[in-house]
């Protein structure tokens, strides 16, 4: 006779999926997870992810042109970055809460972009 406790009942396949406000977080973690998001079904029909995904890309580019043009200004453009890119970093880590709590949090003139092609 056997003992029912040595072979338990199969759980039910878990849901693999990330809840919205998860997706929209792990976007800003590196442009790569966005882009990913904005091809892969069911994220990107959804429009919180998208917003945050096409907010975080355009972030991720805003970043690089403007150390770019910092990095290529003698003097106050050397001074300057350090504290830029402080601001960035600060930036980028109040984009990460906002979506972790599930806020569509728009940046001026970036998040304009991003909520045109999330609703696009």
């Amino acid at each position: 006779m056997s003992d029912p406790s040595l072979n338990p009942q199969p759980l039910p396949p878990a849901n693999s999926g990330l809840s919205d406000t998860a997706a929209g977080t792990l976007a800003y973690v590196t442009i790569i997870p966005a882009i990913i998001f904005l091809v892969m079904e069911p994220y990107n029909r959804n429009s919180f992810v998208r917003f945050h995904s096409w907010q975080s890309i355009f972030f991720g580019i805003a970043w690089i042109v403007i150390d770019i043009v910092l990095s290529i200004i003698p003097f106050i453009g050397w001074i300057l970055l350090p504290l830029v890119m402080l601001g960035m970093l600060v930036v980028w880590v109040i984009l990460l809460i906002k979506a972790s709590k599930g806020e569509r949090y728009k940046l001026p003139i970036i998040g304009d972009f991003a909520e045109k092609q999330a609703n696009g």
